[in-house]
């Protein structure tokens, strides 16, 4: 399958890229300048195309089979503002999608996030995929917006759509400042890490899982009955962020000390952010 792909110089699109090649697709990856690079070393590169999203034309995507569209502007925690935020998700999207849909591509995987659902995302144990989206912040409500403007826009033009919003990801080319890479960090220099009680149930998945979801997502963007297709992308395993810390602690065989409770939890915390998760 040929891919004309978004995100492949980010986290999950790094690993994406290393598993479309492992599996035999061909790729053409968008990036920003032609400096801009995978977040690790490549066995095998794709044809990169240096541009913005908003610059994108039906020709770059004539010998494309597949929109896989992981790129996104604000993720946490990286400052953001409303007006990119909604320019890059958004209106980007828009134009991409309507690049892709004249240059005659029938499929499209986009990638959501878990901060779609916001505060209605609080009401279930674990989260539906046709919960009430109530997000908070410039991130999660372009995302969310972007979400119902990608549906109805595919379905009004005949394409087929999966949209997978991902839950705690976490691996390497990670930002260096979120939990995983944080911990990480400590524990290899020897230092003791300071955290909060870490009560927090979560569904962390590892970015290789993630990377894999929509490798398949790829083998069933033809076959699915419906137009559109909504999934949480997550391990399904719960687990309290201190057991999490602290089995990552033990592999890394870090000498230091993981000081639990030395961080206060942050006002308004979720103490359970957990989806349901469906199988293919």
């Amino acid at each position: 399958m040929q891919i004309f792909l978004t995100g492949g110089t980010g986290f999950i699109g790094t690993h994406f890229l290393k598993q479309a090649h492992a599996a035999g697709h061909g790729v053409i990856a968008l990036r920003r300048n032609p400096k801009s690079k995978p977040k690790m070393k490549l066995r095998s590169e794709p044809v990169w195309l240096a541009k913005c999203i908003s610059e994108v034309s039906s020709q770059d995507m004539l010998a494309c089979d597949v929109l896989v569209h992981l790129a996104s502007f604000g993720v946490s925690p990286k400052p953001s503002s409303w007006v990119d935020c909604f320019k890059v998700n958004v209106s980007d999207t828009m134009h991409l999608l309507k690049t892709a849909n004249a240059a005659g591509i029938r499929g499209v995987i986009a990638a959501g996030s878990c901060a779609e659902y916001g505060s209605g995302g609080l009401r279930y144990d674990y989260i539906p995929v046709d919960a009430h989206l109530e997000p908070k912040g410039a991130y999660a409500s372009s995302k969310a917006a972007a979400s119902i403007a990608i549906r109805s826009f595919t379905e009004s033009v005949g394409m087929s759509l999966i949209y997978g919003r991902i839950f705690s990801a976490f691996g390497e080319g990670q930002f260096e400042k979120n939990l995983w890479p944080s911990l990480k960090k400590s524990a290899l220099e020897g230092s003791d890490f300071e955290m909060t009680p870490g009560e927090q149930i979560r569904d962390f998945i590892r970015v290789e899982d993630v990377a894999g979801w929509f490798i398949q997502a790829l083998e069933h963007i033809s076959l699915q009955s419906e137009m559109s297709s909504f999934w949480n992308v997550a391990s399904g395993n719960p687990i309290s962020i201190r057991e999490f810390c602290e089995n990552w602690w033990q592999k890394f065989e870090a000498k230091g000390k993981l000081l639990v409770g030395a961080l206060q939890y942050r006002d308004a915390e979720v103490m359970r952010y957990v989806p349901e998760v469906k199988t293919w």
